[in-house]
């Protein structure tokens, strides 16, 4: 099973702040529809709130430490291995991990991609993603938007 993050980072690494979205960009929306459409998605409890729905036609597994937190239509798990293991019993071939601060660093060393929308801005949130350093991820793909890069990376090989 492949292991994807998908985010969209700032130049500064923020990801959010609180329950705002700090930019809104429509393309970004649809690509992550298109690539995580047939696929297992996991969530952290807030950043699934946040999205306020569930996502049609992708299994959620949404992390919470609440042993009494339950939300129709999707799985519960109460930690990012616990999800991965929900995730590897069924026939989807990509798990993505979607967020948000806690999920990418708790899911940082099962990671076999990073799906990542870097977006030109630098605004302030204390919600960020993982650095991403050339000698753990290197960039295998690259499409150049106006505001915002669609960039894939995968684990630089050690030598």
């Amino acid at each position: 099973m492949r292991i994807v993050a998908i985010a969209s980072v700032a130049d500064n690494w923020v990801i959010g702040s609180g329950d705002d979205m700090l930019w809104h960009l429509p393309n970004d929306f649809k690509r992550f529809k298109a690539v995580t459409t047939g696929n297992t998605l996991i969530f952290g409890r807030r950043t699934h709130e946040q999205i306020g729905r569930v996502l049609p036609d992708r299994r959620v597994i949404v992390v919470t430490r609440d042993p009494d937190w339950s939300d129709e239509g999707v799985e519960v798990a109460h930690s990012v291995v616990e999800a991965l293991e929900l995730a590897a019993q069924t026939p989807e071939q990509i798990c993505y991990v979607g967020g948000g601060t806690q999920i990418y660093e708790a899911a940082w060393p099962y990671l076999t991609e990073l799906d990542i929308t870097h977006v030109q801005l630098a605004p302030e949130g204390e919600a960020t993603f993982p650095v991403i350093t050339p000698e753990d991820w290197t960039e295998i793909a690259r499409e150049q938007h106006e505001q915002f890069d669609f960039v894939q990376y995968r684990p630089t090989p050690r030598t």
